[in-house]
């Protein structure tokens, strides 16, 4: 039987200051989020500054209600996980001084994780049966990826996009629609009572074989629709315009999703990310899968939004392989997702 291990992780990538315990990298004891929505919703948006010391705030009393919570000590920890990118990089370094603080001060290693890693394996948290290899669809604010996962540390990005990700241009067309900050949830709500046909808005880079993503263009052209409609005096049709924005981002997301696991030759798909909350894409990738035979798994709501228990579970299989950082660990708000082998 596998020892005992028990992982505290930390994440403060964006404008979650969140923290989790976990037993062996898939039992959650607990997993704490403090979310600084209601702070940004004035602003439209996320406020890095506002963000960065919103996460000094809240990080120390955000792991003592963690802890308090999965009914641990400090010094039961065997290993601290943390983001260190991507993501905002006054918001990144308060999360990597925490966790660097309590290893040293706790004598255990510091365990550097890649967000978007996190976001993937929050699949093996929602469905324990989940074993690789398998395709995930990374779908997230600042990100759009697909990446073949053939082991818990073995990935290859199959593709990614070129400008805008998918979540960005949710957020984006929402705030120029005037919906309420987070966007994307809003445009889902109302494309619900829109027609998905109602504007034929482009889909870039539709070409069979081609895994990247693009939604700049169709970002510029509801852009351009919703000016051109107003400086005409039309009346617009807002459920229309969020429906056939949405169908022109699920079709994309879909196509190549579903050619990249044909193309790899193996037969699950995972969604991860922000946008693996959005219902339609859940609701089509879903229904498509289920013609094709194809396996298809995605997290519940609370592990689709930035949490530490994804970060802990990432941690523990890069902690498997001693994958360890020192001290001078670094924010990188840059990172990317790139291919890892499997050592040994």
């Amino acid at each position: 039987m596998e020892e005992r291990c028990l992982t505290l992780a930390i994440e403060t990538s964006c404008d979650e200051t969140s923290a989790a315990v976990l037993v062996n990298g898939r039992e959650i004891l607990a997993n704490i989020i403090s979310s600084q929505v209601p702070v940004h919703q004035k602003f439209g948006g996320v406020v890095p500054e506002i963000a960065s010391r919103k996460h000094i705030e809240n990080v120390i009393p955000v792991v003592d209600a963690c802890l308090k919570e999965a009914n641990v000590k400090l010094e039961d920890i065997n290993h601290i996980g943390v983001t260190y990118g991507p993501g905002l990089v006054g918001a990144l370094l308060v999360g990597v001084a925490a966790a660097k603080s309590l290893s040293y001060i706790l004598d255990v290693p510091l365990i550097g994780v890649n967000h978007l890693e996190g976001h993937i394996f929050a699949n093996f948290l929602a469905h324990p049966e989940l074993k690789p290899p398998f395709v995930a669809l990374v779908v997230s604010g600042g990100h759009t990826s697909l990446v073949h996962v053939k082991d818990y540390n073995d990935f290859e990005l199959i593709g990614q996009t070129r400008d805008d990700a998918a979540g960005e241009a949710f957020d984006k067309v929402a705030r120029v629609m005037g919906l309420p900050y987070p966007g994307g949830p809003q445009i889902d709500r109302l494309a619900k009572a829109g027609n998905p046909e109602a504007i034929d808005f482009p889909q870039a880079l539709h070409e069979k074989g081609n895994f990247e993503f693009s939604f700049s263009g169709l970002k510029s052209a509801v852009l351009n629709y919703l000016n051109s409609a107003k400086q005409k005096g039309e009346e617009i049709n807002q459920a229309d315009v969020a429906a056939s924005f949405q169908r022109a981002v699920i079709e994309v997301l879909v196509h190549k999703a579903l050619q990249a696991v044909k193309s790899v030759g193996v037969n699950t798909l995972v969604l991860a990310g922000g946008v693996a909350a959005n219902s339609a894409l859940r609701e089509r990738l879903n229904n498509e899968c289920e013609k094709t035979n194809i396996e298809f798994c995605y997290p519940t709501p609370i592990l689709c939004t930035d949490n530490a228990a994804m970060i802990g579970c990432r941690a523990y299989y890069q902690s498997r392989l001693k994958e360890y950082s020192d001290l001078y660990l670094n924010a990188v708000p840059s990172l990317k997702l790139t291919s890892k082998v499997q050592a040994g």
